[in-house]
């Protein structure tokens, strides 16, 4: 039977830090190499033809961590957008930052304004990037939104339902989530897309996300395959039974 093939992978990068340990390196080398295993896994996802691909790049709990790796982890990813932008630009990649760009100095937001209007009208791979990004975050500010619509009288209590929230938190242009990748050995989701994961598959692996390949991510569809995806309801040969 043909692989079908998930339209949203969101991946939680997981095991940078443990990577550099393993090899006595500095957390900023596991980083960098965290980056390499981002282009290799882009490309691969845009080649199997995945619509959207969301990575979780820093959370609004990255904060809390050495200052040092803080200021590396954002000057990687000024560097990254520098480095990589004209090249998804190229390969038709849409680019997306999710989350509070406000905290990052004026320099990143600057780039990545630049970054996603260069690529707002490509129509191949749609990537987001959450960079300082929670899940509660994006449910607080969409909560913000709709109240204030209240007050300005454009709604009432009466209009909001699921599907109302659902058009006003982050992503809703895009396809929910259904799979969810975490390497690097744990078994949590972190805050990450805690509305559009509603009913997403949960794919967990050991692999340190630098090691992170081609093959893992066909692992990771293959068990997706195997799953049987009910969305809260049953098979229509579970009737049967």
């Amino acid at each position: 039977m043909a692989q079908y093939i998930p339209n949203h992978v969101a991946i939680i990068m997981d095991g940078n830090g443990r990577w550099a340990k393993q090899r006595n390196q500095l957390r900023a080398k596991g980083h960098r190499a965290g980056l390499k295993a981002v282009r290799k896994i882009v490309t691969y996802a845009a080649k199997l033809d995945v619509k959207v691909l969301t990575l979780y790049a820093f959370s609004s709990e990255n904060w809390k961590r050495p200052a040092n790796e803080v200021t590396a982890l954002i000057s990687l990813f000024i560097y990254a957008l520098n480095r990589e932008i004209k090249n998804l630009n190229k390969n038709n990649v849409r680019l997306n930052i999710i989350g509070d760009i406000s905290k990052f100095n004026q320099n990143l937001q600057n780039l990545i304004i630049d970054a996603q209007l260069l690529t707002k009208n490509n129509t191949g791979l749609t990537l987001n990037i959450a960079a300082n990004y929670g899940g509660r975050w994006d449910i607080v500010e969409s909560a913000k939104k709709i109240a204030s619509q209240a007050l300005d009288g454009k709604i009432t209590p009466q209009d909001i339902n699921e599907e109302y929230f659902g058009s006003i938190i982050c992503m809703n242009d895009l396809p929910e989530v259904d799979l969810v990748i975490r390497t690097g050995g744990e078994y949590r989701i972190s805050n990450f897309l805690l509305w559009q994961c509603a009913y997403a598959e949960l794919y967990f692996t050991d692999t340190l996300w630098p090691d992170f390949n081609q093959a893992s991510f066909d692992e990771a569809i293959n068990i997706f395959n195997t799953r049987e995806r009910r969305f809260g309801g049953v098979l229509n040969e579970d009737l049967s039974c």
